[in-house]
């Protein structure tokens, strides 16, 4: 199966900057409550979509909507709260 064509925006170098500019805005820390994990490491970092974009090109380049994450968080919490909402975002019925 193809790959959705907004999968490509996360090659592209406008992206890059961004992400790059969200971690500095967030000073390197996981905005994830409870959690406030600072780290230099970008690799160990996440720009994370606070609303999933599901493609819509506004809201994925949208400042306002992305978060530093440390990878810990987004790939276990953040990851897992995605999935239970799959049912109410017409994703599985």
């Amino acid at each position: 199966m193809p790959q959705p064509p907004w999968k490509a925006w996360y090659k592209l170098a406008r992206w890059r900057a961004l992400r790059l500019r969200i971690f500095l805005r967030d000073l390197y820390t996981c905005q994830r409550k409870g959690c406030g994990r600072a780290e230099h490491n970008t690799a160990l970092l996440v720009c994370d979509h606070i609303k999933p974009h599901r493609g819509n090109e506004a809201l994925f380049w949208d400042e306002a909507n992305l978060q530093t994450l440390c990878k810990a968080c987004h790939d276990k919490d953040k990851q897992r709260e995605e999935q239970a909402t799959l049912h109410m975002r017409g994703v599985w019925d």
